[in-house]
């Protein structure tokens, strides 16, 4: 495994765009029975993790993986990074500007890179100790710090996409990226730390493999537990439902799909919620552990046979320009007058993703958008397009 691309990563990366692509497409609620959908259990929440953590694996193995460089090639690193960061969140900002329904992820995987500058150079113990402490501590500054936010800032949540135009409320836009938002970087660095620790592996080990399958199911269990239990048998979901979220929103039905939005705010019971983009330590801890173990998974499966999961890793080769496309198919389509079926459009969504995705991988080609980010990151760490 060592020295040739683990595909097993770009599987996994492939299946977090897929489940992306999911919850954009088909509804998170049953629209008869207001009933959560399959897919906004299966997929909402876990995918968006999945992704981050895997930025942070890519983190992780662009500097060196289990041996982490250091001196001038760090900081040559850490350029092309800010440069892969700018280049994502520009991204993202001209896609914030189209008309669509969806919650675009690129403007804060940007900011996340950056803030994930500082522990690039980390070993693997001292991350590790980092990315738990963050865990389990970041949801609880948020926590205390977003009343603050929400009498002091007006309007403290964009309540849309970040555009050009968001910057000329720059303080919205601060507390929206890191506090109020729908991926609030404060707590979602905890999964490019976690993901920069599974990177910091010996990722084509067997026990490597196995252990982030077992690790993952334990942790992601284990969190969904703990929070039945003390929301349930100890009475915190009924301490929730008196605050003033509580008595607004159906939360025992959304904390089985999408609490964002929702203002956590009244109770400390609200740390002990495991619902999808709750933010709490176990949300993170639950997203991360599927993430783990989905990540696992791949490599296992692609040990032998790198190209057994081609579909997934060629799209996940390239989902930076996939992404991009299937928003921009979705601004598209959420204009029609009679939206398309969406069993059909999930469907030839992900069929040409992964027709493109091989198609490129055929050609020995990065895609579009890959290839200008991987140019202007070379630029910036060597001087060169090449490296050179």
């Amino acid at each position: 495994m060592i020295g040739r691309r683990l595909t097993g990563i770009d599987a996994a990366r492939g299946v977090a765009l897929l489940g992306m692509m999911a919850t954009h497409i088909f509804p998170l609620y049953d629209e008869q029975t207001g009933e959560p959908s399959w897919v906004g259990l299966v997929f909402s929440g876990r995918s968006s993790a999945l992704f981050a953590v895997v930025a942070g694996i890519g983190l992780a193995l662009l500097t060196g993986g289990s041996q982490p460089r250091s001196g001038r090639a760090l900081s040559a690193d850490r350029r092309g990074i800010a440069m892969r960061a700018l280049i994502i969140a520009l991204v993202g900002l001209a896609l914030g500007g189209l008309e669509t329904s969806i919650a675009v992820i690129l403007f804060h995987y940007g900011i996340l890179f950056l803030l994930a500058l500082p522990f690039v150079g980390m070993r693997l113990p001292k991350l590790a100790l980092w990315a738990v402490v963050w865990l389990l501590l970041s949801p609880v500054l948020a926590y205390l710090v977003r009343p603050w936010i929400y009498a002091a800032i007006d309007p403290s949540t964009l309540d849309t996409n970040i555009t050009w135009e968001s910057f000329l409320q720059p303080a919205t836009l601060l507390v929206d990226v890191l506090f109020t938002g729908f991926y609030p970087a404060l707590q979602w660095l905890s999964y490019l730390l976690i993901g920069m620790v599974i990177g910091r592996l010996r990722l084509g080990e067997i026990t490597a493999q196995v252990g982030l399958v077992a690790a993952g199911i334990v942790a992601a269990a284990g969190a969904k537990f703990l929070s039945y239990y003390l929301l349930f048998d100890r009475g915190g979901l009924a301490a929730l439902e008196e605050t003033a979220s509580g008595r607004l929103w159906p939360l025992a039905r959304m904390m089985d799909v999408n609490l964002a939005g929702v203002e956590q705010t009244g109770s400390w019971w609200w740390l002990a919620v495991s619902g999808p983009h709750s933010g709490g330590p176990l949300d993170l801890l639950h997203s991360a552990g599927i993430a783990a173990a989905v990540v696992g998974v791949c490599l296992l499966l692609t040990r032998a046979r790198p190209n057994l999961l081609l579909p997934l890793s060629a799209a996940g080769a390239m989902t930076l320009t996939l992404y991009s496309l299937h928003v921009w198919v979705m601004s598209v389509t959420d204009a029609l007058p009679e939206p398309p079926e969406p069993v059909w459009l999930f469907w030839i969504s992900a069929v040409l993703a992964a027709g493109i995705g091989i198609a490129f991988v055929r050609l020995g080609s990065r895609g579009p958008l890959e290839m200008v980010t991987h140019g202007a990151s070379q630029l910036a760490r060597h001087g060169s397009r090449t490296g050179k």
